[in-house]
């Protein structure tokens, strides 16, 4: 047992928590710190149903171990947490709005059409700057909300292949380095790094994934995982601290969000590690965006040529659309920021502000303020001066569930939270921020719902779902391969767990074939068809099509020293599409969520395992 005597100046403190007081002897200096830190800041209710000395000490010691946990992980620590608590909760009861004083405009950014002469040079550059840059996943969640119980980067991204979305995002950033490597002029060839952040529901099961899987041919070195530590929650409007239901010596605790992502980079030593090494961006982005690493090479270029400290990776939004629209907000101070704006407060924001019919489409279809998708690119310089001047937070808001409009009961804890798109916030007005629109089939297909959820989606709004999840990358995959020349037979419509969707071929590619679009087109030659039944699968690196006629299942899987060449006609009875009940639970949940699963009738498989050139036609 630990014992100390406590100073007279601060015994007054501790008259106040009388249970506490009489069990100093256990605590340890640090630990009676910790406690003056609690009862400084309105928190000694905490220790009203302490035990007397000699009962449930273990307990007591257990409640300071996590109580230095919780300061140690927070910006400033349990103090700063609670005054900001107390601060955000006064205006909160307010009412207050905390965009009161700002207008609203139209930032400046960049809008990418797929395959043009621009989008082309972007990609191009931004594959010369791949190699400065770092990756960051934010990946602290499980799939529940999915009806997936596993951790949402395991799900797999698409069923053709099976590949899941971790596995998918190393080898893009694989493709990008080799890529990045071969148009470097100093021959420097440096790894890129990949951070996960993860939480305490995903961080083991994210090591053994990547651990099973030899890190999916990464180098273990290049990989670096951040836990987050969750928040405090708070009983009431004076930020006291909740105590765990079940147990008296432990506070109740929530995840923060994903903004924790910076203050965790920030307290790593990454960053310093990273400007030494010659690097200059950091991309953020969440974990089952199928699509993401379509729009990276472009964006990243799009960065470099605006010199943008921010760059948020955006889609085409209509107006009133549930998605955030980003918005140069100006204040009558002359303070000025461009943020992601939740789309319920976007609109009255506007009709506020002079704009009175709020949200609308503008000329082209689509809202002016472009639809926020949570991928950032941050330049890495002025990043790290900016998290010295914050110490890593973000602007947090807190979201109480009032139990009546008298504003003065919660009906559950709340807490703090934070969202990793915030970082603008606290930008000075001479931060270079901008955003890249791209088109929603290229980039933009989370898999967030559940079948049941995204059933009840409203018609024509995106169901966000495991099923449209996998029919987007068979779309973009189509289409990026008909802009190539090759001519790939439309979709037909069939519903799937309650959700319309388009089926299109089932066409995929390894990240290694084809990762900017110039690359494809290089793949591509002759005349080409793929039918709507069709499936391909290319696993290999050096593959061209070369005018083949495909109607049915080519899967094709070659080591990167042969160089193969698919023509001519071959035509089997292929992959069917079998409809799958998501309440079945005899099938894989990761099969159900999607409503449809492959019988594989037929196939024509090809592995090309010795160098050389192979061709495969009639």
């Amino acid at each position: 047992m630990a014992s100390s005597t406590v100073d007279s100046s601060v015994s007054d403190l501790f008259s106040s928590a009388p249970a506490l007081q009489s069990n100093l002897e256990i605590l340890s200096p640090d630990q009676i710190e910790l406690a003056k830190i609690l009862l400084e800041n309105g928190q000694s209710h905490l220790f009203l149903h302490w035990s007397e000395p000699g009962v449930c000490d273990n307990e007591k010691l257990g409640f300071f171990d996590q109580i230095a946990r919780l300061n140690s992980s927070y910006p400033g620590g349990l103090a700063a947490y609670i005054k900001t608590a107390k601060e955000l909760l006064a205006d909160s009861k307010l009412g207050k709005n905390p965009y009161d004083g700002f207008s609203p405009s139209v930032p400046s950014g960049e809008n990418l059409t797929f395959g043009d002469e621009n989008f082309i040079e972007m990609e191009k550059r931004g594959v010369v700057e791949a190699r400065k840059a770092a990756f960051v996943l934010v990946a602290g969640g499980l799939g529940e909300r999915l009806g997936y119980n596993g951790i949402k980067v395991a799900l797999p991204r698409e069923t053709t292949t099976g590949t899941c979305f971790l596995q998918h995002y190393i080898e893009s950033i694989l493709a990008l380095q080799e890529a990045s490597h071969k148009v470097a002029s100093d021959g420097n060839q440096t790894d890129i790094p990949f951070i996960i952040m993860t939480s305490d529901d995903t961080h083991s099961r994210t090591q053994d994934l990547l651990e099973l899987n030899s890190y999916f041919g990464m180098k273990s070195t290049q990989v670096h995982l951040l836990k987050q530590e969750k928040v405090a929650c708070l009983d009431d409007n004076d930020a006291r601290l909740a105590l765990d239901s079940n147990n008296k010596y432990k506070i109740q605790t929530k995840p923060h969000g994903h903004g924790d992502v910076h203050s965790l980079l920030y307290s790593s030593g990454l960053l310093d590690k990273w400007l030494d090494a010659g690097l200059k961006w950091v991309l953020f982005f969440q974990d089952t965006n199928g699509l993401l690493f379509n729009a990276i090479p472009a964006s990243l270029g799009v960065s470099a040529t605006k010199q943008y400290h921010v760059n948020s990776l955006a889609v085409p939004r209509k107006a009133k659309e549930a998605i955030g629209g980003i918005t140069k907000l100006t204040h009558a101070d002359g303070r000025a920021m461009v943020i992601n704006v939740e789309y319920n407060q976007l609109d009255p924001l506007l009709r506020a502000s002079g704009f009175p019919d709020g949200d609308v489409n503008c000329e082209t279809g689509y809202s002016p303020f472009p639809g926020n998708i949570n991928q950032l690119i941050l330049e890495l310089g002025s990043y790290k001066e900016e998290l010295q001047k914050t110490g890593g937070a973000i602007k947090e808001f807190v979201n109480p569930k009032y139990k009546d409009s008298t504003k003065t009961s919660f009906k559950s804890s709340t807490r703090l939270e934070c969202m990793m798109q915030d970082y603008p916030k606290t930008l000075p007005p001479t931060a270079r921020v901008g955003f890249t629109v791209m088109d929603i089939w290229l980039a933009y297909a989370p898999v967030k719902n559940n079948p049941e959820d995204a059933a009840k989606v409203p018609k024509g709004n995106p169901y966000h779902s495991a099923t449209s999840g996998e029919m987007a990358i068979y779309r973009a995959n189509s289409r990026i391969l008909q802009k190539a020349g090759v001519k790939v037979e439309e979709p037909v419509k069939q519903v799937l767990n309650g959700q319309e969707v388009e089926v299109w071929s089932r066409i995929t590619w390894k990240p290694k074939w084809g990762m900017i679009f110039s690359d494809i087109k290089t793949k591509v030659s002759g005349n080409c068809d793929i039918s709507q039944k069709s499936t391909m699968a290319i696993t290999g690196r050096n593959v061209f099509i070369d005018n083949l006629s495909l109607d049915g299942a080519l899967i094709v899987d070659s080591i990167d020293d042969a160089e193969v060449k698919l023509g001519g006609s071959i035509k089997n009875n292929g992959w069917t599409m079998e409809t799958v009940d998501y309440k079945d639970t005899s099938v894989p949940e990761e099969i159900r969520i999607r409503g449809f699963r492959f019988n594989k009738v037929e196939q024509l498989e090809k592995k090309f395992t010795q160098p050389g050139k192979f061709s495969l036609e009639d």
